[in-house]
């Protein structure tokens, strides 16, 4: 059974039990104050014929019998002195004579209400006796016909019914509709759900206009769970393509160290196998020569390979959350080292270097060896892409930060590629084939940065160079003698 139906189930059955004791207390009132006050007129009747102007009375007088008829009462008396019975003219008319009972019963019949059944009608009775002296006088009967009290309290009971199960109905009817709109939106997730389990599109939104209830709350929550696996879903998406363009490129970059090392290997195991007299015109001094430069090249790609390695098993270790031991790193003797070391880097342009002075107490929380790492990444990509003109570096602190301004006078780039420069094996089209490189510098250079809880400003036009500024959180200690 679906929710909606069980929903108006249970709405219909605590209205029926609602309906059910509403009518029963409404009936029995009414019964009990219908019968209440008929009762209370015949014993004020039976006070009357007993107690009159005259003193008490055996025989009712005339006007006591046109009250009667006028209460619509019936009234019997019967003479214990003479064994006569008189009977009101209602009684006499309609053919109705109440039952006196034997002696023996008189005194568990007197001063109470009887029902009496006679000519297929039921009548109210009040029986009482009075006595002269401790003697039986006279033994009194006051009643009252009630089928129009029994049938009003028919009507009202089929009136209490009839209008109960119409309500029933009615309100079953209306409680199915509520409950079929209200879980509507319900719907409307679980088709959303459908969907996504059947496909892999997660832009599927449920659109709902209603209120801000428990149902508006929990689709709000449904689309902002679909927000957030959306964006998941993409960001694996992007994950997995950067892994398999990874591995495509690292893929690349082996294959052709590893091509040109088998080359010259080939070339020398056959050069220096084969016999003196197939050998193609060469001296000892041509082999001597020939052999030197494939072992260079051999050395050379080897090199590559190892800096190839390295760069990405530095990836790696940032792929796999590996972090490093951070301690106060004096900000001035690094940087002063790394100036002082990069200008013995193969370079073609000029090496300039602005005032360090300022850095004197500045400190920072990280560690020394990648910090260096990471500026030399960054002081090599400028030679690298500056093939004339010249490469500074200068400090600047700014609110609690320090900014280390690496700027060139080199090829520059586009400003569309400055988001991508800091992917894995990415480099600008303008440098593939022209310049050396593996194109992860950067990618690790960023991550040193990130772990130190920095960021990196980059300004750039092509033709006319790039700048790259470093900013790194600082804590200050007293100057450096």
């Amino acid at each position: 059974m679906s929710i909606r139906l069980r929903l108006t189930a249970w709405y219909t059955g605590i209205l029926f039990v609602t309906l059910l004791a509403f009518s029963s207390a409404v009936y029995g009132f009414v019964h009990l104050y219908t019968y209440e006050e008929l009762k209370q007129r015949i014993v004020n009747q039976v006070d009357k014929v007993a107690f009159g102007t005259n003193g008490f009375e055996i025989v009712p007088s005339k006007d006591s019998a046109d009250r009667l008829e006028a209460a619509d009462l019936y009234m019997q008396n019967y003479s214990f002195h003479n064994g006569q019975i008189w009977r009101s003219d209602n009684m006499i008319y309609s053919g109705l004579q109440f039952e006196v009972p034997s002696t023996n019963n008189i005194a568990k019949a007197n001063n109470a209400f009887t029902r009496v059944h006679l000519n297929g009608s039921t009548f109210l009775v009040y029986q009482t006796a009075f006595t002269d002296s401790n003697k039986l006088v006279l033994w009194l009967q006051v009643g009252a016909n009630t089928r129009t009290i029994e049938q009003t309290l028919d009507r009202l009971q089929s009136i209490l019914i009839m209008g109960s199960a119409a309500t029933l109905v009615i309100a079953s009817t209306l409680g199915l509709f509520l409950a079929r709109k209200s879980m509507k939106p319900i719907g409307k997730v679980t088709e959303a759900a459908d969907l996504i389990q059947k496909g892999t599109d997660l832009s599927v939104r449920i659109e709902y206009d209603g209120p801000e209830d428990e149902i508006g709350q929990l689709i709000g929550t449904f689309n902002g769970m679909l927000e957030r696996t959306e964006g998941f879903y993409k960001e694996l998406e992007d994950a997995y393509a950067a892994q398999r363009r990874f591995v495509s490129d690292a893929s690349h970059e082996l294959r052709t160290p590893l091509t040109t090392i088998r080359g010259n290997v080939d070339l020398l195991q056959k050069m220096w196998t084969e016999a003196p007299g197939e050998r193609a015109n060469m001296d000892e001094e041509t082999m001597k020569q020939i052999s030197a430069e494939a072992v260079g090249d051999i050395s050379d790609e080897a090199k590559r390979m190892s800096r190839l390695v390295s760069d990405m098993l530095s990836l790696a270790r940032a792929d796999t959350g590996q972090t490093f031991e951070r301690d106060p790193v004096p900000l001035q003797l690094l940087v002063e080292e790394v100036a002082r070391r990069a200008q013995f880097l193969e370079k073609t342009a000029e090496w300039h270097v602005g005032e360090l002075s300022v850095l004197n107490g500045v400190y920072v929380e990280g560690n020394k060896d990648y910090l260096q790492q990471m500026l030399f990444i960054f002081i090599e990509n400028a030679f690298k892409y500056t093939p004339e003109g010249e490469v500074s570096l200068d400090v600047v602190l700014y609110r609690g930060q320090v900014g280390i301004r690496i700027a060139d006078t080199g090829i520059g780039m586009d400003k569309d590629e400055v988001p991508f420069i800091f992917e894995r094996f990415y480099r600008a089209d303008q440098s593939r084939g022209v310049t050396s490189g593996t194109g992860l510098g950067l990618s690790i250079a960023k991550w040193i940065i990130d772990e130190h809880k920095g960021s990196v400003e980059v300004v750039t036009r092509r033709g006319e160079g790039s700048t790259f500024i470093i900013w790194l959180p600082t804590i200050f200690a007293p100057p450096l003698e």
